[in-house]
């Protein structure tokens, strides 16, 4: 297994909506291993295709306290979602920033898993927020987009200085 390197915001990549996948094969569980990895590492809770600039529709997501319990979502699609929640969202392309973001509290979703079986999923508070939050990398949407544009340009700010003082220092 590898890790992968995530984007970070505003890395204009992270705004490419992703495609289809045309087939479940050896090649792509490889490549959701690899997926996954990078995602416990991180650490987090959820990470898209996207993220590590790959525009295809899979995203991974584990929000077991003993991180034990990943899911797989191939080609995901909400089919309904009901009820609002306000959670603090954090995101590994936006390190070290946490907003509040409106969601479904809960979704049903249809997609592939990773042997290329179709499954309807009822999702339910974090589950479905990361899944919402994870679906929002596939289409170029961010959480920071939920936000207002003087937030959004703070946090962008912050994050392009921060990247400049750490390449002088490794420079």
């Amino acid at each position: 297994m590898a890790k992968l390197k995530i984007l970070e915001f505003p890395d204009p990549r992270l705004r490419t909506k992703a495609t289809l996948i045309d087939v479940v094969d050896d090649q792509l569980r490889i490549f959701i291993d690899d997926m996954l990895e990078t995602m416990y590492e991180a650490p987090g809770i959820g990470l898209a295709a996207t993220q590590v600039n790959v525009h295809k529709r899979v995203l991974v997501t584990d929000v077991s306290v003993e991180k034990d319990e990943p899911f797989v979502l191939i080609n995901p699609l909400i089919l309904e979602k009901d009820g609002v929640t306000v959670t603090d969202e954090g995101c590994l392309s936006v390190p070290g920033y946490y907003e509040e973001v409106e969601r479904a509290e809960h979704i049903k979703v249809r997609f592939l898993d990773r042997q290329g079986d179709d499954v309807e999923l009822e999702a339910h508070g974090l589950l479905a927020v990361c899944i919402q939050h994870e679906m929002d990398h596939l289409d170029g949407k961010l959480f920071v987009d939920y936000l207002s544009e003087a937030k959004r340009s703070r946090i962008r700010t912050k994050l392009e200085k921060g990247r400049r003082q750490q390449s002088t220092v490794v420079a």
